[in-house]
């Protein structure tokens, strides 16, 4: 199974293509961030986020796309906008046909760290365990794309313990 999970955000949004592999491992397929001009207004942005999902959707043909929740920033406006971007993420799933899956920032640092309130560190270490890379994905935001791709790939498959990185190497 392909899963392209998607940090959400209208300045930067962090995305990573998942596939599992022989003996139930994962493996990467790709992952980044994709940038928004930060001149542009709002529609603008949001645009360049709709198409840029969109080519992922197209190019790496995932059965599903896995969206982080927005979060309850303390400025409303703030979470509002998140709002906006995680919309058009989610009609850019919708005009591709995928499985869309929906998960709490606190649910995906649980699922790679076995923490829900891990920081940003942890969870990009995490990611690097469970994937066995030699480092964290970079940006942040892009290793918090591929946590979310990881989380529903761990959902989905129960034998592999939540937060654990493989012990064989």
């Amino acid at each position: 199974m392909k899963v392209l999970g998607v940090d959400p955000g209208t300045a930067v949004t962090g995305y990573g293509v998942v596939e599992t592999a022989e003996r139930g491992q994962f493996r990467l397929v790709e992952c980044g961030v994709i940038r928004t001009t930060a001149e542009s207004d709002l529609p603008t942005r949001l645009r360049q986020v709709h198409e840029a999902i969109g080519d992922l959707l197209a190019r790496h043909r995932p059965e599903v796309l896995a969206v982080e929740d927005a979060f309850h920033a303390r400025n409303a406006r703030t979470t509002l906008v998140l709002g906006h971007a995680r919309g058009v993420i989610l009609l850019a799933g919708a005009e591709a046909g995928v499985v869309i899956a929906e998960y709490p920032p606190a649910v995906v640092k649980k699922a790679v760290t076995g923490r829900g309130a891990a920081q940003k560190p942890q969870v990009g270490f995490m990611v690097a365990q469970l994937l066995r890379l030699r480092q964290a994905p970079a940006p942040a935001d892009a290793a918090d794309g591929v946590a979310v791709a990881l989380t529903h790939l761990l959902r989905i498959h129960p034998a592999r313990p939540l937060g654990a990185a493989s012990r064989s190497r």
